[in-house]
């Protein structure tokens, strides 16, 4: 071969060479582009759940927190309304609009002294009952006032735990 011919062919060869590398680039570069969009829209639909349980959970949050705050307010209520009830009473006694009584057993040791009242057979079937000092009574009232609001603070505790679990 001659020294022209052999130059023009390895001229060719480096041209053919480059020109493969070059259109190997392009691939390789067009391949990476095509990974790189991919793991974006990988990562873009790992956002977007991660956006979209999010939410749930604050809506779940949201529903939970309105939930117990409408649960707060119903105890809320409750205790209002027993303690006006208590109050109440307690004036009722006081003014002696209402008496507090006890029902009595006939015969029974030291009853004798309560009167009974006849019916018009001669036999009385009326239980006996018994009126208790306002005093008294007063204290019965407290010890139900504390009872009605230990009930109502129970009942609010399960129901906060109870929101808690569903």
């Amino acid at each position: 071969m001659s020294p022209g011919r052999s130059g023009v062919l390895l001229a060719l060869l480096i041209a053919a060479c480059g020109l493969t590398w070059q259109i190997q680039g392009w691939r390789l570069g067009r391949q990476l582009a095509q990974q790189a969009e991919t793991c974006a829209g990988e990562r873009r639909v790992q956002a977007e759940t991660a956006a979209a349980q999010l939410l749930a959970e604050r809506q779940q949050r949201q529903g939970l927190e309105q939930r117990l705050q409408a649960s707060d307010q119903r105890h809320y209520q409750e205790l209002v309304d027993a303690r006006d009830n208590q109050a109440r009473l307690r004036d009722r006694l006081a003014t002696a609009d209402l008496r507090l009584s006890v029902l009595v057993e006939r015969g029974a040791t030291g009853c004798a002294a309560v009167p009974a009242a006849a019916c018009a057979s001669g036999l009385d079937h009326e239980p006996v009952r018994a009126r208790l000092d306002p005093a008294h009574a007063g204290r019965i009232i407290a010890i139900t006032d504390q009872g009605d609001r230990g009930l109502i603070a129970l009942r609010a505790c399960q129901a906060y735990v109870q929101a808690l679990l569903h």
